[in-house]
């Protein structure tokens, strides 16, 4: 048993131990059926603090022969996995944080201190296979596999940290490449090579220097979605466990979606709102607004009003093919789109190709990028919101109006209105502050048709439910006539209370005041 090569299963058995534990050991049956096949090299990558870490401890604690692990995985679900004893503690495990190789290999090449002391850990148990003066790694695994048909599990954390954190050093990122490609291309003494990061593999030109990998990313988590965050059931349990209420941890955390789990949760913010009782920022406290802030604020055409129209609930289409996997060459604003998705400040919809921002931890981490200058107009409309929502609460539909001209005419350059859709993202922005007390949804199915925006009040706040339906170039009479003739007030026939419904309308010609409103008022007993 060494650091790296068959470590001990202790950081595990800290896991299994924690007051929260959500159990992801499923994941190893997928593991065991890549053994020894053409799809044993993996790539995993996820936003940080994503669980990235702990499974990897989870997959060294149950294949490494340097420990007896079977007790730890006593009532968990590999355990009825028909495949969990053929595999338990039967492999050479190398594990290799390449976040610390970077950090300790100071002045020397990051590779070749890796290779120095992972040897050195490799010849306490197999050194009468190579020389003393052997410095390659894959030279001393070659030959360790030619004398005794071991072969080896490789687990890789933080693989891409090279490229995040040497973003300029484009000579060593080759080297880097390279060196992991000698190491595991094509080589009879790999039974399985996982590979953690955030970014998926990195691309030069059209082609991948790892292209062995099947990559699981946040753009296609593939046969791994449920591994990826909490789903939701997941939350459920937890939040029934600790007396949270579910519907408001899921608008705080929820919103990565994928094909078969439409909610996964940030696991990292849910473990700490369950443990502290209380919803606030978690996952966003871990690092400094200033590195979404650099990405937002990048000048390519168009970039700038996609947040905006995200920002007020809208979603926009994008073409994540074009982005090669790194933090420093964008070409097009869709590559900084994508690097958010991976990154975990915008969420993903596969099917309809379209990112939005997920939840409110991360709307109020764009609050916080663009508070510190460049998008004054923005935080203006975003700082009138609270009164915005009294007035519609109160039905005071001249205020309303008013303030609505007000927010077109501080977004106008970011935000054109040429449509009701665009017409419903600026006054998602106008209405941002409401998202402290309700859910805002696009699109709600409801009656006849889809209203436009629904503003569901959280559990326990006290407000009145919002329908709000949209006009372009017509009336707001019609808009409330249309709420009525298509019952959208059914959908919230379990919902007891008061409904306010609001009919906007914008009328270009009139340049003074474009905007009109009509505000009404029901009851669902």
């Amino acid at each position: 048993m060494g650091v790296y090569f068959n470590p001990k299963n202790k950081n595990f058995l800290k896991s299994i131990r924690s007051e929260i534990y959500v159990d992801k050991t499923g994941l190893i049956s997928y593991t065991n059926r890549c053994l020894n096949t053409r799809d044993a090299y993996i790539c995993v990558s996820r936003p940080r603090r994503f669980g990235k870490s702990m499974a990897l401890e989870m997959l060294a604690a149950y294949y490494s022969c340097g420990c007896d692990s079977r007790e730890l995985f006593a009532g968990f679900q590999i355990e009825s996995d028909e495949t969990f004893a053929e595999h338990l503690n039967k492999y050479d495990v190398i594990y290799l944080n390449m976040q610390q190789f970077l950090i300790k290999s100071k002045k020397q090449e990051v590779t070749d201190y890796l290779e120095q002391v992972v040897i050195a850990d490799i010849r306490k148990v197999y050194g009468e296979y190579f020389s003393e003066q052997e410095t390659s790694l894959a030279s001393v695994l070659e030959q360790i596999y030619a004398e005794t048909d071991r072969e080896f599990i490789f687990l890789v954390d933080e693989w891409d940290c090279v490229m995040r954190e040497r973003q300029e050093s484009e000579v060593m990122q080759k080297e880097y490449l390279d060196f992991l490609r000698v190491l595991l291309k094509d080589q009879p003494y790999v039974a399985l090579a996982y590979m953690t990061g955030i970014l998926p593999v990195k691309k030069y030109g059209l082609h991948s220097a790892l292209n062995m990998f099947t990559e699981f990313s946040m753009t296609d988590q593939r046969c791994l979605e449920e591994y990826t965050g909490f789903t939701e059931d997941e939350v459920k349990e937890l939040c029934s466990r600790f007396d949270m209420d579910f519907e408001e941890t899921g608008s705080w955390y929820d919103g990565y979606m994928f094909t078969r789990f439409q909610h996964i949760y940030n696991p990292k913010s849910v473990v700490e709102a369950m443990k502290c009782h209380k919803l606030s920022s978690y996952w966003t406290t871990t690092e400094v607004y200033d590195a979404l802030k650099i990405y937002i604020d990048m000048d390519f055409d168009g970039l700038r009003s996609d947040i905006v129209h995200m920002l007020g609930g809208g979603r926009v289409r994008i073409n994540t093919g074009s982005f090669r996997n790194d933090m420093k060459n964008f070409e097009i604003k869709d590559d900084v789109l994508t690097l958010l998705v991976h990154l975990g400040y915008l969420g993903y919809d596969s099917e309809k190709e379209e990112v939005f921002i997920p939840n409110k931890e991360i709307i109020r981490e764009f609050e916080n990028a663009m508070r510190v200058g460049g998008w004054q107009e923005v935080m203006r409309v975003l700082k009138a919101s609270d009164k915005l929502l009294e007035d519609t609460i109160n039905s005071n539909a001249q205020n309303v109006a008013d303030a609505l001209d007000r927010a077109h005419t501080e977004v106008a350059s970011m935000l054109a209105y040429n449509d009701e859709n665009s017409l419903a993202c600026a006054i998602g922005l106008a209405y941002y502050s409401a998202r402290k007390d309700y859910v805002l949804i696009r699109e709600f199915p409801s009656g006849k048709g889809f209203a436009d925006i629904v503003f569901l009040p959280l559990p326990h706040t006290g407000k009145p439910a919002i329908i709000v339906e949209l006009k372009y170039d017509k009336s707001a009479e019609t808009a409330i006539q249309q709420i009525k003739n298509r019952q959208y007030t059914q959908v919230l026939e379990r919902y007891s209370g008061e409904i306010v419904l609001v009919g906007v309308d914008y009328d270009k010609d009139k340049a003074d005041k474009p905007h009109s409103c009509v505000i009404e008022r029901c009851k669902v007993l």
